[in-house]
């Protein structure tokens, strides 16, 4: 295993309405509240949301490419979603290994995904796999 307890990394991203668009059709969740902003006047945010697994996909991208890196397994995901992330957002999803377990070749990490205010949008745990 290549890194300690306490290792951090993080990726930020915009949220655009190009970036759901192209979610929507790659998950196939055309949920109105994401994607019409006359439908989604009239939800409790009274505007346009990301699909809230676009904040994991942040998190994936993270664990992915930077750490553990490539290779990387993600196995699980605990999240509880905290906040809405609204079009033109600016979130930073941030990781940190909790836990080493060597003889598996895991990580336990912590995933929290924040907006451009520094307020949690989601958080959780995810164990990765990495040989």
């Amino acid at each position: 295993m290549d890194y300690a307890v306490g290792t951090k990394a993080s990726l930020t991203k915009t949220i655009t309405a190009k970036d759901v668009q192209m979610f929507a059709e790659v998950s196939l969740d055309h949920n109105p509240i994401h994607l019409n902003e006359e439908a989604a006047k009239n939800s409790i945010f009274g505007r346009c949301i990301a699909h809230g697994v676009i904040s994991l996909g942040l998190i994936s991208a993270v664990l992915g490419n930077q750490m553990p890196g490539p290779g990387s397994i993600y196995l699980k995901q605990e999240i509880k979603f905290l906040i809405p992330v609204f079009l033109g957002d600016t979130i930073t999803a941030e990781v940190e290994i909790t836990e080493l377990i060597p003889e598996r070749s895991r990580y336990i990490i912590r995933t929290d995904v924040k907006n451009q205010a520094g307020k949690l949008v989601a958080t959780g745990f995810a164990t990765v796999l990495h040989s």
